[in-house]
């Protein structure tokens, strides 16, 4: 039986390698879908030459006017925001056009953790994403790249 050779020529990131980047993108018109998918590439690394899937390689996002993001067709009437309390008949239906205008940042939190991984790696994934209704934010100081979705 011949030795088989295997080559070591991939990189794979580890934890602490990495500086992370900030980026800020601006929801104004924006529909949800592209959005999310946007921050959910940024967030889990996949726009850089070393990601690797079990690593944390993605950036920060700040996503600002949130209350002005788009939602197409007759989504914001009839696609709805399920939570439930935990008594019996304690469903809670929320329209997303009502949830826009009461808590816009939880919109968006909706659709990119659900295109992250259902696991603790998404979960801390998550947490490097700030949403703010308006254009105000507290991370003035912070050198952030603009993004265009």
């Amino acid at each position: 039986m011949a030795a088989v050779h295997l080559r070591r020529d991939t990189y794979i990131a580890k934890p602490g390698d990495k500086q992370r980047d900030w980026h800020i993108i601006d929801a104004t018109g924006v529909p949800m879908g592209r959005l999310s998918v946007a921050v959910a590439t940024v967030l889990m690394g996949k726009h850089r030459p070393e990601y690797t899937p079990h690593i944390d390689t993605g950036d920060f996002v700040i996503v600002i006017n949130a209350d002005k993001v788009g939602l197409t067709g007759k989504k914001a009437e009839q696609k709805f925001d399920k939570r439930y309390t935990g008594y019996p008949g304690g469903q809670k239906l929320e329209s997303y056009g009502n949830l826009r205008e009461r808590r816009p940042e939880r919109l968006i939190e909706l659709g990119v953790r659900r295109m992250l991984p259902k696991s603790r790696l998404g979960r801390q994934m998550l947490k490097k994403m700030k949403v703010y209704a308006g254009t105000e934010h507290p991370h003035a100081g912070v050198n952030a790249v603009e993004l265009k979705v």
